[in-house]
């Protein structure tokens, strides 16, 4: 398999892959939106929130986690989730300002 070659990109265009990444997958998106609608901190629940396996669960937090979007504290047995509120705020900014790009002509093809 080829090497991404990541370096030839800046680090924004980086950054922004990696934000993209998270949202890559249903299933990632769904437990994002699971932990906002809680405000709180979940422990064990996404399973049947969520609707697959607890591995299935489980890999899908620790992408979410590497990626800075979520964080977690271990309670016991079980370790519990949350947004990480100033990566997520820093997140929706890069995005943003990927986003607001306008396209200036307009008769191009």
């Amino acid at each position: 398999m080829g090497l991404a070659k990541t370096e030839i990109f800046t680090d924004l265009q980086n950054e922004i892959a990696v934000i993209a990444k998270a949202f890559g997958h249903p299933a990632r998106v769904a437990i994002l939106q699971h932990l906002f609608k809680m405000d709180t901190c979940v422990c064990g629940d996404l399973v049947n929130e969520i609707g697959l396996a607890q591995p299935t669960i489980s890999q899908h937090l620790k992408e979410l986690k590497l990626l800075g979007l979520i964080k977690g504290n271990v309670e016991g047995t079980s370790v519990c989730y949350c947004i990480d509120g100033e990566n997520w705020t820093k997140m929706k900014a890069i995005i943003m300002q990927f986003l607001d790009q306008d396209i200036s002509k307009t008769d191009c093809c």
